[in-house]
């Protein structure tokens, strides 16, 4: 229905990088990338989760404040855009005063953004491949690396760089790369095109990568992500001039896999 979004969980949430916390995090059922590796599998492809109303979803985003949220953490929020649009512009009717992040996959028409301009102070795309032919090996869409890098320059115009107050970003534009195994080359080229945009943008370098779901099926990314495939990425980021941002630790794979079927899936 036109006028409902599908939820998964909603509550407070630490689980985003230091400058977002405590979100006020609202996780969306369903996904328009098929990712073999998506460790929100539950959500994203088995479509777990409850319907909302519009104005639900906006009680829902007043309560997150109430509760002391220092944003709206929309994940994977695309495919519901329009109903999420008109919930956004109702919250600030009823006073919202806290940032709207777009916690997306990246891979995002232009059109939607521009619709989301003004609303949107946030935006924390992931960027995942560089090559299209992962991208459609792993995630089952083509034209990634040109849509993503389109969208998230576009992000950039609308947010520029990331702005902080007293420890909490207010606006502007954070991006996420996940390293996968076997794919360094597509890390470094994904760090290059953010680096031409502009290397003072922040960058959260993931190693959080492990097999999940459907990986079992592809042997080259059925594994963690070595450490020295990690430091390879993370050299070309200090080389590229990149000092914004986060760098994830190694083994912390697994404290990071979420379980949407518990009421609360990240104890």
């Amino acid at each position: 229905m036109l006028d409902t979004v599908r939820i998964a969980w909603w509550g407070m949430h630490n689980g985003e990088e230091p400058l977002l916390v405590p979100a006020g995090g609202i996780f969306f059922s369903g996904c328009h990338l098929h990712c073999v590796y998506c460790q929100n599998y539950q959500i994203s492809q088995k479509n777990v989760g409850k319907d909302y109303g519009v104005k639900e979803l906006v009680e829902i985003m007043l309560d997150l404040e109430k509760q002391g949220a220092v944003n709206i953490d929309l994940v994977t929020p695309t495919i519901w855009w329009k109903q999420i649009k008109e919930a956004i512009i109702l919250a600030k009717q009823q006073g919202l005063k806290i940032p709207i992040v777009w916690n997306s996959n990246g891979y995002e028409a232009i059109e939607i953004l521009k619709q989301m301009e003004g609303l949107v102070d946030i935006y924390l795309p992931d960027f995942k491949y560089s090559d299209d032919d992962l991208a459609e090996k792993y995630s089952g869409i083509k034209n990634y690396f040109a849509i993503t890098k389109t969208a998230i320059v576009e992000m950039y115009r609308q947010v520029g760089l990331l702005k902080i107050k007293n420890n909490i970003a207010t606006r502007g534009l954070i991006v996420r790369h996940l390293v996968l195994p076997s794919a360094i080359e597509n890390s470094k080229k994904v760090l290059e095109t953010i680096a031409k945009l502009d290397n003072n943008i922040h960058i959260a370098l993931m190693n959080q990568y492990y097999p999940m779901y459907n990986a079992k099926n592809f042997s080259e990314i059925n594994r963690p992500v070595s450490e020295t495939e990690f430091n390879n990425v993370y050299d070309k980021l200090l080389d590229l001039g990149f000092t914004n941002g986060w760098v994830q630790g190694e083994k912390s794979q697994t404290n990071l896999i979420p379980d949407f079927t518990k009421s609360n899936p990240f104890s």
